[in-house]
């Protein structure tokens, strides 16, 4: 069983063009609780943050509601996203996943939060708002 405690807010996952620059307000000011998480590829910049700090030049996908796993994690321990996924899969719920060095982050569609946590809990996990 996982404890999972669900981040205030929506969040948007975002694509800017290669070489962009990240706003420097971005990571700062955040609340606590919040995150950023920012991917470079030769293609892109894919950015996960709170729909409020969305970049003004950013391509966005909003109203996705974050998860994130009580941690922090033992990096040796196999299986945390697959326990997650799984029942979320079953339930044809999307997910975005994300790691840190610490935990797991899961963003779920905004309008399927209900179904989302009735499939994380039928699992065993236990979901904290």
């Amino acid at each position: 069983m996982l404890d999972i405690a669900l981040l205030p807010g929506e969040y948007a996952v975002c694509r800017m063009a290669a070489g962009s620059a990240l706003p420097p307000t971005l990571p700062g000011g955040l609340s606590d609780g919040d995150v950023v998480t920012v991917s470079w590829t030769a293609d892109g910049i894919s950015l996960i943050c709170p729909a409020d700090r969305v970049p003004e030049q950013a391509a966005v996908e909003t109203a996705w509601r974050c998860l994130r796993v009580a941690g922090p994690l033992d990096t040796a321990v196999s299986g945390t996203l697959a326990a997650l996924v799984d029942p979320l899969a079953a339930a044809r719920v999307s997910v975005v996943a994300f790691s840190t060095y610490d935990t797991d982050y899961l963003l779920v569609p905004a309008v399927r939060l209900g179904e989302a946590t009735t499939a994380l809990e039928r699992a065993g996990h236990r979901v904290l708002a």
